[in-house]
């Protein structure tokens, strides 16, 4: 029979976090006390950075020091995830914000991902189901594969020259600036050039997100030229449907705006072709940092992944 540390050496699990505001605030102005001048010249509450930032070590420290208590850990920056090889038995905890979870889960490969509120009173956490006091419970459930998991259904982009990336929630396609983005749209049997501040692709988790914005800008227009209320049906987290809609359609003599919304499933065919001699680019879930090249002649198609995100609910 193997002794505990011998069981515990088995396992591996890779806690990731996230700058506060107020240690990114430092990181920008080198000390603490120039961050709180800063914040405090322009009129804001030094007092919520202090308490947000002290709520999030308490609850990254009870997640470390109970974790180990079941495995090895390795904790790391948000910003080095993209870089990270995971194992495949890893379990995978991130603390912080939805963001967070939507940031690691497209990195992962069927690993579990726990979503861990540091701030229940700060947060809604629809991404973040359990509290760092709730892991001394749920880790020996996690690590013996008795758990339960919720699947989200990711969206792909793959360029012309083989590269890939997912997301949790959005693709965006369009112009790394405020300057129009330029290119031609194929969405199965059409195909239109397009002027615009690019194309969103939502999954049904991620229409809650920046697509639900777009979205009640487009529904507010709608009401008040008395055209009635716009009802459509997002799709579910776990459903093979994705939903695009074209920001800011700009029609002129040689740009259309007809392909400006519809949905991809998984027969559809969905591409874009850059127009741009430079700026173009395609990133995912707001991480512009992350992003892939689309300038003039590139050709991004956009699909459902292939992989679903495995999110821990109990």
């Amino acid at each position: 029979m193997r002794d505990r540390e011998t069981e515990r050496g088995l396992h591996k699990i890779v806690l990731v976090t996230r700058k506060t505001r107020l240690a990114e605030l430092v990181g920008r102005y080198n000390t603490l006390e120039q961050a709180r001048f800063y914040l405090e010249h322009l009129g804001a509450d030094f007092s919520d950075y202090q308490k947000e930032e002290e709520n999030y070590r308490l609850a990254v420290k009870t997640v470390l020091q109970t974790a180990l208590r079941f495995a090895r850990v390795q904790e790391i920056d948000r910003e080095f995830v993209p870089g990270m090889i995971f194992g495949k038995e890893d379990i995978v905890i991130a603390v912080g914000q939805d963001g967070l979870v939507a940031n690691v889960m497209k990195y992962l490969d069927g690993q579990p991902l726990i979503g861990v509120n540091p701030d229940i009173r700060r947060w809604d956490g629809v991404l973040l189901p359990f509290e760092a006091g709730a892991l001394a419970a749920l880790l020996p459930r996690v690590i013996t594969g008795e758990y339960t998991t919720r699947e989200v259904t990711m969206a792909k982009a793959r360029t012309g020259d083989g590269q890939c990336m997912l997301a949790v929630n959005d693709l965006f396609i369009g112009c790394r600036s405020h300057a129009s983005a330029r290119y031609d749209v194929i969405w199965n049997d059409d195909r239109e050039k397009q002027s615009s501040s690019g194309i969103l692709v939502s999954t049904g988790l991620g229409a809650t997100g920046w697509y639900r914005s777009v979205m009640a800008q487009a529904g507010r227009m709608a009401a008040l030229f008395g055209l009635g209320h716009i009802s459509e049906r997002v799709p579910g987290w776990d459903e093979d449907q994705l939903i695009f809609v074209v920001r800011e359609p700009y029609p002129s003599r040689s740009t259309q705006a007809g392909i400006v919304y519809g949905k991809i499933g998984a027969k559809d065919n969905f591409q874009v072709i850059s127009q741009m001699a430079r700026g173009g680019v395609v990133f995912s879930d707001g991480m512009e940092q992350d992003t892939l090249e689309f300038h003039a002649g590139s050709r991004v198609t956009v699909s459902i992944a292939e992989r679903k995100g495995r999110l821990v609910t109990a």
